[in-house]
């Protein structure tokens, strides 16, 4: 990135010397930093204002037609209702993961407190998306080794993370497939600075994601197919959700994927030692 550079000219003062020469102070302040964050919020602005845009204006496209040429129409009330009521839905759940996402951005640089069982959390998720997985035939398997400590963290926030993941996979995986999810404690595991760390993965068997797209997949409201994303009730800001509590809990996220085969999306989260009570 070429650095951003300002120049104020109440800072560039003349001196004379001896012998009559001028000399010229100049200061530089490197803006870069400034300017990405002014880049990145003017983005999120147009990004979120699309997002809610088009629902809107479906909702007031029906309203008026039904208030017009469809107000007697029985057959088309229901019909238009029914989309009204699925484009409110959408920017419902907008409007909850923008709120989300801003609460877990202010805290992002509080450690959690607290101690999180993750086979209990996980078994949680599961109970939850059974019914969604389902619906197309899908399963879900938790693999996890015996005797797993806990971690620490908040219990929410990862029950959201791994929500999140495990919703993408039924989401994207193909029919009468099976997600995994797995929970090991590998030796040598580490986080950054945290000594030993709890892997957690969740494995799909869907289309795959191809190379150029995994580094930003954690960016607010990208995605790889918009129209298949918003089909299926994607708001764009899941990974981001999950991307930031992950950096809160001091962990990391690995993305791995294979066209055709199906992705991998692994958490790796630090360890709760012996008789620790708060995260340090």
């Amino acid at each position: 990135v070429t650095p951003a550079l300002a120049l104020d000219e109440r800072l560039a003062v003349a001196l004379r010397q001896a012998g009559g020469r001028r000399v010229a102070i100049l200061a530089l302040q490197d803006l870069t930093a400034v300017k990405r964050a002014e880049e990145m919020r003017a983005d999120f602005v147009a990004n979120a204002s699309h997002e809610l845009r088009t629902p809107l204006a479906t909702l007031i496209g029906f309203i008026e037609t039904l208030q017009g040429p469809a107000r007697d129409d029985a057959e088309a009330r229901t019909r238009f209702l029914g989309i009204m009521r699925e484009q409110a839905e959408r920017m419902a759940r907008l409007i909850r993961d923008l709120l989300s996402l801003s609460q877990i951005e202010m805290n992002e640089h509080t450690p959690p407190q607290g101690q999180v069982d993750i086979r209990e959390a996980i078994g949680f998720v599961v109970n939850m998306l059974q019914i969604q997985a389902s619906a197309k035939g899908m399963q879900i398997e938790v693999d996890a080794g015996p005797g797993l400590p806990p971690v620490v963290g908040n219990s929410d926030e990862l029950i959201q993370v791994f929500q999140n993941l495990l919703d993408n996979a039924i989401k994207y995986g193909r029919r009468d497939t099976t997600v995994v999810v797995s929970i090991k404690a590998p030796p040598g595991a580490a986080t950054p600075g945290r000594g030993s760390a709890l892997a957690v993965a969740v494995t799909d068997r869907g289309e795959g994601i191809a190379r150029e797209h995994l580094p930003r997949l954690t960016e607010r409201f990208y995605r790889v197919d918009s129209a298949r994303s918003r089909a299926l009730g994607g708001t764009g800001l899941g990974l981001a959700i999950v991307k930031h509590i992950v950096n809160r809990h001091r962990g990391s996220l690995t993305i791995d994927s294979v066209e055709g085969e199906g992705s991998t999306f692994t958490v790796l989260l630090p360890v709760a030692e012996a008789g620790q009570l708060t995260a340090i």
